[in-house]
C-alpha cells in the first residue's frame, strides 16, 4: 500500500512539474504578424462598412413601407369621402331620381375603390421593389466583406512563404 501511495505521489509530482514548464511557443516572422495586423484591420472595416449598408437599407425600406402605407390610408380616406358625397346626393334626390341618383352613386363607389385598389397596388410594388434593392444591396456588401478576408488570408499567407 505505501509503495502505491509513493507512486502516486511521484505521479503527482512529475505531472506538476511537467506542467509547469515552458513550452517553447513558436513566434511567427515580423512580416507575417504586420500582414496578420493588417488583415484583421480590413476585416474589421469592412464589417463595420457592411452593418452600415445594411442599416441604410433597412431604414430605406422603413422609409418606402411608411410612405406607401400613408399613400394607402389617404387613398382609403378620399375613397370615403368621395362615396359619402355620392351618398348624400342619394338622400336628397327627389323620389323621381332615386333609382337614377344610386345608379351613379354605385359609378362613384366602384371608381374610388378602383382607385384605392390602383394606389395599393403601386404602393406594394414600390415596397417589394424597395426590398429587393435592399437584398441586392447587402448581398454586395457581404460579398465585399467576403472578398476582403480572402484577400487578408492570401496576404497572411504570401508573408508566410517569405
Amino acid at each position: 500500500m505505501n509503495q502505491v501511495l509513493a507512486v502516486l505521489i511521484a505521479g503527482l509530482f512529475a505531472a506538476t512539474a511537467h506542467a509547469q514548464t515552458a513550452t517553447p511557443v513558436p513566434t511567427a516572422p515580423p512580416a507575417v504578424v504586420k500582414a496578420e495586423v493588417k488583415a484583421d484591420a480590413n476585416n474589421a472595416k469592412a464589417q463595420a462598412s457592411e452593418a452600415k449598408v445594411a442599416k441604410k437599407a433597412d431604414a430605406s425600406v422603413a422609409k418606402v413601407e411608411a410612405k406607401a402605407d400613408g399613400a394607402v390610408a389617404d387613398a382609403h380616406a378620399d375613397a370615403a369621402k368621395t362615396k359619402q358625397k355620392a351618398h348624400a346626393k342619394v338622400d336628397k334626390a327627389p323620389a323621381a331620381d332615386k333609382v337614377s341618383a344610386e345608379a351613379r352613386a354605385d359609378k362613384v363607389d366602384a371608381k374610388a375603390d378602383a382607385k384605392v385598389s390602383n394606389q395599393t397596388v403601386k404602393s406594394t410594388a414600390k415596397v417589394q421593389t424597395a426590398k429587393v434593392e435592399a437584398v441586392a444591396d447587402k448581398a454586395d456588401a457581404k460579398t465585399n466583406t467576403t472578398l476582403v478576408k480572402a484577400e487578408g488570408k492570401a496576404d497572411v499567407k504570401a508573408a508566410t512563404t517569405k
